[in-house]
C-alpha cells in the first residue's frame, strides 16, 4: 500500500474531517474545526519524508481524490497540503468512478495530473534495483514495481502502483525518438539505457492488457572474468581456434549475455584480433586492449542482422559476435561466416547442448536441412548450455554443460544421429565434455546447492535423482521427513 492510501486509511478510521501535510512534518489531523495532534506514532520519520516528496511531485494545485468509495479534496496550502475528506451531499458523480482499493485523481482545472508524475522515476528505481542486487525491473501499468532477486520475483508494496500515463512519460525521457517510434509502431522494441554511476541497462518496452510495460535487466559495468563465473577451461581454451561456431546457450534470465561477454573480454585480453560484434541493443560495453573491438546496433547502427551480418564480411573481422541468433537468415548467415574462415559467436534459447543442434536444423526446410546438417558438422567447435542455481546462504551459480565439436560429434551431426550425442559426450569426459546432470550432482555434493534446487533446474529430473541417491545426497532430506511424520502422528 502507497503512503497516500495508508494517509486515507487513517483519515477515514479516526473519523477526521481532514488532514495537514507540512513538508518535513508529521501529518495533522483535524476534527470539527479543531487541529488535532501530529500523527507520530503511525509513520516513521522515512514515511514522513517520502509522503513529502509524493505530495510535492504529484498535487501542485487542487485536484479531486476517491478511494475505497469516498472522495477527497486536495488542497495547496503556503506551506504544504490539505487533505478534505467531502460529505456525501458535496460530492460530484460526473467523470467519477470510484472502486474500492484503487485510488483515482480528477483534475479541477489544474494543468498537473497524478497520472503524469511519477512518485519514484525510473533512475531512482534502477538505483535501487541496484542496491538491492537484482537482475531485473519489471514495470507495468496499474501495478507497482517489482525486481527479480536471485532469481525470485520479488514485489515492491511500499511503492504506488505505476499509471499509464506516466510511465510513458518517463520511458520517453530514456528513450531516442526513433526507438520509441518503432514502439508505437509495433508495439514493443529493445532499448539499451546508461545511468552514469549505476550501470547500463538492456531493456524491453511492451504493451499487454493493461497499457504500457517495460523491463530493465542491469549489465553490470565491470565485465565478469571467465574466471569469475567458473565457465570450463576446455570451453574457454575453444577461443584459440581460429574459425568455426561457438554457441551459449539457456533459457531467458540463465546468464548467456553475462558468458558471451566474458569470453569476447578473455580475447580482448590475450589476443591480437579484429573483434565485430552485431546486438540488439549493445549490452556490455568493451575497451580496445590487445584486440580490436566495434560493436554495431540494430537499428541504430544498422538496418538489420542480415544486412550488418553482410557488410561484416567487408570489414576484415577474425571474430564476429552475433547478439541473438533469431531466425533462419540470421543463422543461415552466421554458419556460412564460420564455414567460410571465421570465429563466430552466437546465442539460441535452447535447453541443452544437443537440442541445441536440433533447434539449429530444425529452423531450416526439409529440403535443406541436408545441406544445413553438413554446413554444421564442418563448422560447429563448441556448444555451452547453461542455467543459474540459487547458492546456499544467497547469490546464483552457474550450471555448463559442454558439448565439444570432435570428429565423432561432427560425424553424429552429419548423419543425422543426434539421440547418440548423449553417450559422446559422456565418453568425452577427458577432452572437456560433461553433461548437465554430472555438474549439477558434483554442486550439490560439493555443498554449493540443495538438491531440491538441482533437481528443479535439471531437463532428465528422474536421471538426477538416481544419481543424487546413489550418492546418498537425497537420504537426509528423507529421513528427516520420516522422523517429523512419526513425530506428527505421536
Amino acid at each position: 500500500m502507497s503512503n497516500i492510501k495508508k494517509l486515507l486509511d487513517v483519515l477515514v478510521k479516526v473519523n477526521g474531517d481532514a488532514m495537514i501535510l507540512k513538508t518535513g512534518e508529521a501529518p495533522i489531523v483535524k476534527r470539527g474545526g479543531e487541529t488535532g495532534t501530529p500523527l507520530k506514532k503511525i509513520f516513521k520519520d522515512e514515511d514522513i519524508k517520502i509522503i513529502s516528496r509524493e505530495f510535492n511531485d504529484i498535487y501542485k494545485s487542487e485536484g479531486l481524490l476517491s478511494y475505497a468509495g469516498r472522495k477527497f479534496l486536495i488542497k495547496e496550502s503556503s506551506d504544504g497540503f490539505e487533505i478534505v475528506m467531502l460529505s456525501i451531499s458535496e460530492e460530484s458523480g460526473e467523470g467519477f468512478s470510484a472502486t474500492d482499493g484503487e485510488t483515482r485523481i480528477m483534475s479541477t482545472g489544474s494543468t498537473h495530473d497524478r497520472k503524469t508524475s511519477l512518485t519514484i522515476t525510473i533512475d531512482e528505481l534502477l538505483l535501487l534495483m541496484k542496491q538491492k542486487g537484482a537482475s531485473d525491473l519489471h514495470l507495468s501499468s496499474g501495478s507497482t514495481p517489482v525486481l527479480r532477486i536471485d532469481g525470485d520475483i520479488q514485489i515492491l508494496d511500499d511503492h504506488p502502483a505505476l499509471y499509464e500515463e506516466c510511465l510513458m512519460s518517463e520511458l520517453k525521457k530514456i528513450t531516442p525518438e526513433k526507438i520509441m517510434s518503432e514502439f508505437m509502431e509495433n508495439s514493443d522494441t529493445d532499448v539499451a539505457y546508461e545511468l552514469k554511476g549505476v550501470g547500463r541497462f538492456r531493456t524491453n518496452i511492451f504493451k499487454d492488457l493493461r497499457g504500457t510495460g517495460a523491463v530493465f535487466r542491469f549489465i553490470p559495468s565491470k565485465i565478469l572474468t571467465v574466471d569469475d563465473l567458473g565457465v570450463p577451461e576446455a570451453f574457454v581454451d575453444l577461443c584459440k581456434i581460429p574459425k568455426g561456431l561457438i554457441l551459449v546457450t539457456g533459457p531467458t534470465g540463465s546468464g548467456k549475455s553475462t558468458t558471451l561477454a566474458a569470453l569476447i573480454d578473455h580475447i580482448n585480453k590475450n589476443e591480437k584480433k579484429h573483434i565485430i560484434t552485431v546486438e540488439d541493443p549493445i549490452e556490455f560495453v568493451y575497451e580496445n586492449q590487445k584486440s580490436l573491438i566495434n560493436q554495431r546496433e540494430i537499428s541504430t547502427h544498422t538496418k538489420s542482422f542480415k544486412a550488418a551480418l553482410r557488410a561484416t564480411l567487408r570489414e576484415d573481422p577474425d571474430i564476429i559476435l552475433v547478439g541473438e541468433m533469431r531466425d533462419l537468415e540470421t543463422i543461415s548467415i552466421a554458419i556460412e561466416m564460420a564455414v567460410t574462415g571465421h570465429l563466430v559467436f552466437g546465442t539460441l534459447h535452447t535447453s541443452t547442448a544437443i537440442a541445441t543442434v536440433d533447434r539449429i536444423i530444425d529452423q531450416f526446410p526439409a529440403d535443406r536441412q541436408a545441406q544445413i546438417r553438413a554446413m554444421l558438422a564442418d563448422s560447429l567447435t563448441g556448444v555451452c548450455s547453461q542455467t543459474l542455481l540459487k547458492k546456499k546462504g544467497g547469490g546464483r551459480v552457474g550450471a555448463f554443460e559442454i558439448l565439444i565439436g570432435t570428429i565423432g560429434v561432427r560425424n553424429l551431426i552429419r548423419e543425422g544421429k543426434t539421440f547418440q550425442m548423449g553417450t559422446m559426450m559422456q565418453t568425452g569426459r577427458g577432452l572437456g565434455m560433461q553433461m548437465l546432470n554430472s555438474v549439477l550432482t558434483t554442486l550439490v555434493e560439493d555443498g554449493v546447492v540443495e538438491a531440491e534446487e538441482s533437481l528443479s533446474k535439471a531437463i532428465d529430473k528422474e536421471n538426477l535423482r538416481t544419481l543424487l541417491g546413489s550418492k546418498n545426497l537425497l537420504i537426509e532430506k528423507e529421513e528427516t521427513e520420516n522422523y517429523d511424520t512419526k513425530l506428527n502422528v505421536a
